[in-house]
């Protein structure tokens, strides 16, 4: 059984940094599209970040870029994302996906295997 899981998200005071992490099992992701996206309650999934899976090519949605690092470690079937500066409008519940497009792409649609997501709270 494939599973993506999320770990690392809390409650932070505003200026802070947490670490997300996604493991995965049941399959290699190693030539995979790596992603991590949020949802903020009434608002649609959004795209936050990217890494190609040689890890050459990454995307940053411009809300989050110079604050955000997505990272992959293919031995460890595992994606990171490093979030610095931290704000309020962060706060949403963030997912991991894997998707088997040749290219980055930022569209959900686009990614075959989801993540249960992990809550971020960032308070002011």
């Amino acid at each position: 059984q494939v599973q993506l899981v999320e770990s690392g998200g809390g409650l932070v005071q505003a200026g802070g940094s947490l670490r997300l992490s996604c493991a995965a099992s049941g399959r290699t992701f190693s030539s995979y599209v790596r992603g991590w996206f949020r949802q903020a309650p009434g608002k649609e999934r959004e795209f936050i970040a990217a890494i190609h899976w040689n890890g050459g090519d990454r995307r940053y949605a411009d809300p989050v870029k110079g604050r955000f690092t997505i990272s992959r470690d293919n031995g460890k079937n595992t994606v990171y994302l490093q979030m610095n500066s931290l704000k309020p409008e962060d706060t949403a519940v963030y997912y991991c996906a894997a998707g088997s497009t040749q290219w980055i792409v930022v569209d959900p649609n686009g990614y075959d295997y989801w993540g249960q997501g992990t809550q971020v709270t960032v308070s002011s």
